[in-house]
Formats: C-alpha cells, sequence, structure tokens
C-alpha cells in the first residue's frame, strides 16, 4: 500500500486558523460507508443521525499548555514542547534550538518560578529535562505554558478553552481531540434526552498525531504510542449497546485507536489502561466501533488511512474533493465528517 494513495491536493487557505464562534456550527458531511453517499449538514444536525439506545465514545482528556519558554544562564532563551512525563519532575521535551540543550544545561522559566537541568537524551532529538519548583506542577504550567498548537495554524489563540472539548478533564495531552471540539453542553444535552448514551475514554494525544508519513510503503511506518484509560463503566456501556444490537460511534481517531486496540476479537471491551501504539489502515477489520465523527485530516496521513478503512478509499477520497470543492475548513479547527 502506497502512502500516495492517500494524496488529496488542498488549499492552503482551506486550513482552519481559528475556531468556529458558535461550536456547533461547523459544517457536518455526512458519508455513508457501504455507498459512498454524501449528505451535507451543520454539526449540530448530527442529533437526527443518532438513535435512541446508540453510544457515543467521547476521549475527555485535557491538553496541557504544554509550550514553555527558558532563559539559559547565558540569556539564552529556548522554546521546550513538552511531550510526556517519565515521572514525577521528569518529562520528554522537543526543544527549540536544540543546540542549546545539552546534558547539563540548566534553565529558568518565569523568572525563576521553575528551574529545570537537561538530564538525559530520548528519541529523535528529544530531551528529558528535570524540573524544580515549589508548589503544584500544573498550577505553574498554567502560569507559564501556552497551548500547543499544530504546526498548520500560524495565528494565536485568544481563548485557551477553544483548543478544549466541553468535556475535557484529565490532564495530559499534547494536542487536542479535535473531533470533539464541535459538541456543545446543549448539545450534548439534547442528545441525552433523545436516549442517546454517552461514554468517555481518556487517551493523551501526543505530538506524533501530526508525524507525517514518510515510508512509501505504509507498512513501514512506526506509529507514535499514546496512553489509555478505559473504565468498567464505560466497557459495560460499549458492551450492552452491542448486546441490544445499537450502534457505537466513536467521537475521533483517538477514541477510535483506544476502543480498537482494547477489544477482543468478539468486540467485548474490558475495563484496562496502558499504551496504544495501533495502526489502523484499509483491510482492517473493525470490532467495536460502527460509526465515527472525525475531522478532515493531513494527505498522506496516518488519520486519513484510518478513516480509509471505515469507509472505502475511494470513498473518503470523492468526500474529500468534495470537500474542498464546496470550501470546507480543514484540520483542528476545520469542519466535521461523519461515517454512518
Amino acid at each position: 500500500m502506497k502512502r500516495q494513495d492517500y494524496y488529496f491536493d488542498l488549499p492552503e487557505e482551506l486550513i482552519a486558523q481559528t475556531p468556529l464562534a458558535d461550536r456547533d456550527h461547523s459544517k457536518l458531511m455526512v458519508v455513508d460507508k457501504n455507498t459512498g453517499e454524501i449528505e451535507e449538514k451543520i454539526f449540530k444536525d448530527i442529533i437526527n443521525y443518532l438513535e435512541e439506545g446508540d453510544t457515543l465514545i467521547l476521549n475527555d482528556t485535557r491538553v496541557m499548555p504544554a509550550r514553555i519558554f527558558g532563559v539559559k544562564d547565558t540569556g539564552a532563551k529556548v522554546e521546550f514542547l513538552l511531550l510526556k512525563r517519565v515521572d514525577d519532575n521528569r518529562w520528554q521535551t522537543l526543544v527549540k534550538p536544540g543546540r542549546r540543550a545539552k546534558i547539563g544545561s540548566k534553565f529558568s522559566f518565569g523568572e525563576g518560578l521553575m528551574t529545570g537541568e537537561i538530564v538525559d537524551t530520548a528519541e529523535e532529538g528529544s530531551r528529558i529535562i528535570e524540573f524544580s519548583y515549589d508548589g503544584i506542577f500544573e498550577n505553574i504550567l498554567d502560569q507559564l505554558g501556552e497551548m500547543p498548537l499544530p504546526p498548520y495554524i500560524t495565528e494565536s489563540l485568544n481563548d485557551k478553552e477553544r483548543y478544549q472539548t466541553v468535556y475535557s478533564k484529565e490532564v495530559g495531552s499534547a494536542a487536542a481531540p479535535t473531533a470533539g471540539l464541535h459538541f456543545t453542553e446543549d448539545l450534548l444535552g439534547h442528545l441525552k434526552e433523545k436516549g442517546v448514551n454517552i461514554g468517555f475514554i481518556t487517551l493523551h494525544v501526543g505530538l506524533g498525531t501530526f508525524r507525517p508519513v514518510k515510508a512509501d510503503n505504509i507498512l513501514d511506518h512506526k506509529m507514535h504510542s499514546e496512553f489509555y484509560i478505559l473504565s468498567e463503566e464505560t466497557a459495560e456501556l460499549i458492551n450492552n449497546t452491542k448486546k441490544n444490537g445499537k450502534r457505537v460511534i466513536s467521537v475521533g481517531t483517538t477514541s477510535t485507536r483506544t476502543l480498537e486496540s482494547v477489544a477482543a476479537e468478539s468486540g467485548l471491551i474490558e475495563a484496562c489502561s496502558g499504551w496504544t501504539d495501533i495502526f489502523i489502515y484499509p483491510g482492517y477489520e473493525f470490532k467495536v466501533i460502527d460509526g465515527m465523527i472525525t475531522n478532515f485530516h493531513l494527505p498522506e496521513s496516518t488519520l486519513i488511512m484510518l478513516v480509509s478503512a471505515l469507509a472505502d478509499r475511494e470513498y473518503i477520497l470523492n468526500a474529500y474533493e468534495t470537500a474542498v470543492k464546496n470550501r470546507y475548513r480543514f484540520f483542528s479547527f476545520g469542519d466535521a465528517m461523519f461515517i454512518k
């Protein structure tokens, strides 16, 4: 399978730089995974496509303000992007410029509110930094940090909460599970009133989400690993939904990857936590999900490969061609697709 099979031409002006004022007013493209038929709606119309007894699975991870700036004792300013916690005070980070962050280098953050020392190197040029501070790390990070917006977003974000879902809870992501950004509290309330079940998983999204596929043969691509938690309550909800012959709809590729990682071949789910590096591409047989709400993804990315596994690749590429023609907004702050 070739990477180039998932290419489409995307005009740069269609990459959404800012979120809409109203979360649930994004465009919604509904794609029938069996026929490729397309309907064009507004996101709040999703309620008309979900039935009593169906279950929506949402990722309740919360994005850390993971971009912080340190000053070296030489006065040089260095940017750190927190990737994942190694232990209590040590973090794996990406550093710019990396040449200023050799082992033993020390940095001050927030005029001494926190200090850090590079203690080791890690994969792909990342660094391990050990922080020293008084108080609670998350509170300090909230004071010092900026949202780590994806590299294709060049405009600043005035309201940090617009890069969080309204149900975000468990802090730990370096990027948002963006399919969930379209939901409002009101919309979730109306769905519950209709009898749609709402369940939560946690998967802390890593920056590997934005890592391009470079191998010509996609099977040579190595996926990043991300930490997930699936509760007993959610496992029971999913199992009962399947038993009752209703649908499990995942919100986003992160929810999809979590559910498909933990499911038995029978589709049964048990509560668990761990790391997943599952790579889903055409030919994959889904064990749990019946449909998915997602955004429009980068060309030749693992995400467009995943959605092409749920619906036929030709159907997805045709949907993307339609989205470009009809001026949909792409990527994190863009419009949505429901594969039913």
